[in-house]
């Protein structure tokens, strides 16, 4: 397969734009000063859920002024297609002590909230000052665990999302905004 009809490809499945880069841009400066008036100088620490999270996670950090440390936590439940696997698996864990930071995770999506209220209760057993959640998307109608984030950027209908960080068989993460995935 040639590059063009691989970038064919990739494009026909860009369904709609539904959330635009000045869109999200827009969201995250105002949770930045959301967060900056809450902790009004403590220290922060900021952990990502990878993958999906890393790219709100680097704008999200740029738009907060207190001090802030970050980390990185790693979970799979979807394993290469669009359904959840209904399994969490925490396949990387921080490496440090949190019982001295205010932790704020931040998530791209929540789902059915297995994978954050898995995460949360694994944090929270570690004591630290104070636990929130960001999230840049969440999809309350296909919520399988009661869960509610702090701040929810954007709430989205029941359909597969890509872009800004999400994926499709690791594919989508670039695009600087969120999209519908399937057939135009």
């Amino acid at each position: 397969m040639n590059e063009l009809s691989k970038k064919e490809i990739f494009e026909d499945k860009i369904k709609r734009v539904i959330i635009t880069k000045e869109e999200i841009d827009e969201a995250i400066k105002k949770v930045g000063k959301e967060i900056d008036k809450l902790y009004d100088g403590r220290p922060i620490l900021l952990v990502s859920v990878l993958k999906g999270a890393f790219v709100f996670m680097a704008d999200l950090c740029r738009a907060i002024s207190v001090p802030c440390e970050i980390g990185f936590m790693c979970a799979k439940s979807y394993y290469e297609g669009t359904d959840s696997s209904g399994v969490v698996k925490i396949t990387m864990d921080l490496d440090k002590d949190i019982s001295e930071f205010h932790v704020v995770i931040v998530e791209d999506i929540i789902d059915t909230g297995r994978t954050l209220s898995d995460i949360v209760k694994l944090l929270k057993a570690r004591n630290p000052l104070s636990l929130k959640v960001v999230t840049l998307l969440d999809k309350p109608s296909r919520r399988i665990v009661e869960f509610e984030a702090d701040w929810s950027l954007f709430t989205v209908p029941d359909f597969f999302v890509i872009g800004y960080g999400l994926d499709c068989a690791e594919y989508y993460r670039n695009l600087p905004y969120i999209a519908e995935f399937g057939e135009k």
